[in-house]
């Protein structure tokens, strides 16, 4: 049996009653993420709150998270209530389309997403996880028009996505007059394609680029430095 939770250095993830557990993707984002000079922040699909958690513990903004699913909200709800973080985490039971109607006129200088990505796959007999992984829920040009719309002036937007979706997004982010300001490939061995993205949009146009690689391991459960460096302050054992 898997066991029910995971154990960060500051806070606990349960994750029993979600459907998509503690995984790389959101702790490379809840890292990777830039936090400079952010007072309001906002996390798409929360899930089990590890994104917000992990935002919370870099710095010192309001964060708001939000998910569709009954269970995930109330597993966040219950991760962020048992956290040292707990005032500063707002978790609400809504879809992207609903905050973004109804439920604010807040404006946010990050808003971060692990979405989901399985476009084309066959879904898993389990509704509750594929709602979390198919796109069916909330397709990337959805997220980005909503998130467009509760962003700052000077806001920027996070994600981690499927390394084959860098086409889709840099085409969703002209549409939107959004600027690419960082990118990240991150390849899993050396020698290696490059498996996920971690991509920053930003308001203001700007024709910097900040792109890089990270590999995660060196050999099996051998970590690359980079990656020790991105995530020590979270895992256990980094």
């Amino acid at each position: 049996m898997a066991n029910p939770y995971f154990q960060f250095k500051k806070f606990t993830i349960r994750h029993d009653k979600c459907a998509m557990k503690v995984g790389t993707d959101a702790v490379l984002l809840g890292a990777w993420a830039d936090i400079t000079a952010c007072k309001n922040i906002l996390d798409i699909g929360t899930g089990t709150g590890i994104i917000a958690l992990m935002l919370a513990q870099r710095c010192f903004a309001n964060i708001d998270a939000i998910d569709i699913d009954t269970d995930a909200y109330s597993q966040a709800k219950e991760n962020v209530a048992a956290s040292p973080f707990a005032e500063r985490i707002n978790i609400i039971h809504a879809s992207c389309s609903e905050y973004t109607g109804s439920f604010t006129r807040e404006k946010y200088d990050l808003i971060v997403s692990n979405p989901p990505y399985f476009i084309n796959s066959l879904k898993c007999p389990d509704n509750k996880r594929s709602v979390a992984r198919h796109t069916d829920s909330l397709s990337l040009s959805e997220l980005i028009d909503d998130s467009c719309s509760l962003l700052s002036l000077s806001g920027r937007i996070a994600l981690v996505l499927p390394y084959e979706q860098l086409g889709e997004i840099e085409m969703i982010a002209r549409k939107n007059h959004l600027s690419i300001c960082r990118q990240t490939d991150v390849i899993p061995v050396p020698g290696a394609q490059p498996k996920r993205l971690l991509i920053e949009l930003s308001v203001p146009p700007t024709d910097i680029k900040n792109r890089n690689t990270l590999i995660i391991e060196e050999a099996r459960h051998q970590y690359t430095p980079e990656y020790i460096a991105l995530t020590k302050d979270f895992y256990l054992k980094m």
